[in-house]
């Protein structure tokens, strides 16, 4: 889990720069900005699934820090 989720997180960074790069490049003309953001929503949302379920399996722990005190 220490690797794959900041692989993960690295392609979600990725994507939205390629989502920026296309919106400079063709001015709205093509689609390829829209599918690198329906990438990054859905990498953002496998990565929130990952997390959830190594939670859920004991993989990773809370870091047990306090909110509010």
């Amino acid at each position: 889990m220490r690797i794959l989720i900041p692989i993960i997180f690295i392609c979600i960074l990725l994507s939205l720069g390629s989502a920026l790069f296309f919106m400079m490049r063709d001015k709205g003309s093509s689609s390829n900005m829209v599918r690198s953001l329906f990438l990054r929503i859905g990498l953002s949302i496998f990565l929130f699934a990952t997390v959830w379920f190594s939670h859920y399996m004991g993989w990773i722990q809370s870091t047990g820090i306090r909110v509010g005190s």
